[in-house]
């Protein structure tokens, strides 16, 4: 679901910039405070997971990609906050490295996955794992594939209403909302179950040891 540089406009990637860093200084506190002999290593190796998952994408039409991340089992891991430090640092690696993504784009990027896929995976395990632990699991990857994709779409449909010319011709991304929102939610939707049972497997085996 990575947006390509090209398609945001300044007045969207530039806010955006603004309200990442902020979350990056806190994420960058959050990841000091907690780092110890035991999180380090789950974390490297959870962040090469979702590094080569994310790098798996096959195009949709209008020119995102749908791929999973691991971003459900992150959350769950380690929370909020350093999963959007961990998801921000691979899109970096992946705009830098692969062409993947882009610089421009970032933070939008960052905040719709590493933050709103987290947050939306962590409040759905929290409201169901007291009762049905693995059901808990399975929402919190399903929520981090389409909780991500639905803030991407909005923000790609959105552009020609946010960038045009005097008489209406988008300047950056074409496409209104009527056509990203099902374009990016129905592929995600699906390849969430995937990323639920993903969830559900890597965070049962990593509890057991």
């Amino acid at each position: 679901m990575h947006i390509p540089d090209g398609f945001l406009s300044p007045q969207t990637y530039l806010p955006a910039y603004a309200l990442a860093v902020g979350g990056w200084v806190y994420a960058a506190r959050e990841l000091r405070r907690r780092v110890d002999e035991t999180l380090l290593p789950r974390l490297a190796v959870l962040t090469a997971l979702a590094f080569v998952l994310m790098t798996v994408m096959l195009p949709l039409p209008g020119g995102t990609s749908v791929h999973a991340s691991g971003i459900g089992i992150l959350a769950v891991v380690f929370g909020p906050w350093l999963t959007f430090a961990v998801v921000s640092l691979v899109l970096l690696l992946q705009a830098l490295v692969l062409g993947a993504g882009g610089v421009t784009v970032l933070p939008v990027n960052a905040l719709a996955m590493g933050l709103g896929g987290s947050v939306a995976a962590c409040l759905g395990y929290r409201l169901l794992a007291p009762r049905w632990e693995r059901a808990g699991l399975f929402a919190a990857g399903w929520l981090a594939a389409v909780v991500p994709a639905a803030l991407v779409a909005v923000v790609l449909g959105l552009q020609p209403v946010i960038a045009h010319t005097s008489d209406g011709q988008p300047l950056f991304f074409p496409f209104g909302l009527s056509v990203t929102l099902p374009a990016v939610l129905i592929p995600h939707a699906i390849l969430g179950l995937g990323e639920g049972l993903l969830t559900v497997l890597v965070v049962s085996f990593l509890r057991r040891r």
